[in-house]
């Protein structure tokens, strides 16, 4: 799979994005929480999810935490048993 042109990407984005929207307002009407974890090696591109992400949500909705890099006894275990 190719790199998708711009003008395709932006016409596949938007109904992504009113869901994203429509489910922010969901959690704060319901009180959910939501619980988004993006790992990846460096320049695999997490930085601009993110900024896709937050980018359409209230800032009073979201908050962003990057976490340092494991010690070599939390290399050893799943993410979730690190922090979750």
């Amino acid at each position: 799979m190719g790199k998708l042109k711009r003008a395709e990407y932006e016409d596949l984005l938007e109904p992504l994005e009113l869901e994203l929207v429509a489910m922010a307002r969901w959690a704060a009407k319901t009180g959910a929480r939501i619980l988004v974890i993006l790992e990846g090696r460096d320049t695999a591109g997490k930085s601009g999810v993110i900024r896709a992400i937050s980018d359409r949500l209230n800032p009073r909705q979201v908050r962003t935490v990057a976490l340092g890099k494991p010690s070599e006894r939390e290399q050893g275990q799943w993410y979730f048993q690190r922090y979750v």
